[in-house]
């Protein structure tokens, strides 16, 4: 599988980075099974959180063989520095380590909360402290609405973040908006040397009123045609990697369409985009 220099951290990290969100809602026989797909496959980069059901638990028990040979992300939810590094603390407890290489400050919805993260007192401020201390390697940010790609871009005007994390998708960039502030995050990421993850690339939209077949909290295309074009789309982004989906049935041909993905030419990435309509957005 081809790997990607990961922005200033200098990690080489696979195409595909493992999203171990798949692994918190299944058996621990399941999860297993998961993880052997994922080392089989050669994949460096791990990226976790305690928000994803019982993935710090269900992978603990891996970590005592597997820990050096994985660049280790995990995020918190908590936007207070006091909440943060307790939260940071309780993750590493449970997977039984000293250190993550990235820590990130997760799903920032609006400028709202990239206030509180990055205020005097804020969940910043204990990634830094961590930093200092040895805790962490490298710090990055996340989001997954519809105005990330802004809310990303002034993240990096107020902190030097080296990594950020945000929707790419052939649906999404149909929204003459969203692709544009995308693109231009892109480009700052790469002037920067800022790691980028994509995710939501396999989004069909939204469930509705659909019954849920998947642990994805959106409709996502199963066909492996689809997933291969949405793959290749999204890798063609500029971008270092994607996380694979939350969920275990998906995650083979996602590993499968990156170990075969094929650049697309700008007439095939317009073409992916004009064939957007035929689906539902999942943010508006």
């Amino acid at each position: 599988m081809n790997t990607r220099r990961f922005g200033r951290t200098g990690h080489e990290s696979t195409v595909a980075i493992f999203g171990a969100c798949a692994l918190g809602f299944v058996s621990q026989e399941e999860a297993d099974i998961a993880m052997q797909q994922v080392i089989d496959a050669g994949i460096t980069h791990i990226d976790i959180a305690p928000s994803y059901g019982n993935a710090e638990d269900q992978i603990a028990h891996w970590m005592k063989s597997i820990r050096e040979q994985f660049f280790l992300g995990c995020k918190t939810m908590e936007r207070t520095k006091a909440g943060a590094a307790k939260e940071l603390g309780e993750s590493f407890k449970r997977l039984g380590i000293d250190y993550f290489d990235l820590y990130q400050i997760h799903a920032v919805t609006s400028m709202e909360e990239l206030d509180d993260a990055t205020a005097t007192s804020g969940a910043l401020e204990a990634m830094i402290d961590a930093r200092h201390a040895g805790l962490i390697k490298h710090i990055g940010i996340t989001g997954h609405g519809l105005q990330t790609p802004e809310i990303m871009l002034e993240a990096l005007r107020r902190f030097t973040f080296d990594s950020v994390l945000f929707p790419v998708s052939f649906v999404l960039y149909n929204n003459p908006r969203y692709r544009e502030a995308a693109q231009e995050l892109v480009a700052v990421c790469q002037k920067k040397d800022v790691g980028m993850m994509g995710i939501k690339y396999v989004a069909r939209g939204p469930w509705g009123d659909l019954t849920k077949t998947h642990n994805t909290w959106y409709q996502p295309f199963t066909e492996e045609g689809m997933i291969q074009k949405a793959v290749d789309f999204a890798l063609s982004q500029g971008i270092t990697g994607i996380c694979t989906p939350c969920d275990v049935m998906i995650l083979p041909n996602v590993i499968k369409a990156c170990q075969h993905f094929t650049p697309m030419s700008n007439t095939e990435q317009e073409e992916m985009i004009s064939s957007a309509s035929a689906y539902t957005p999942l943010f508006t």
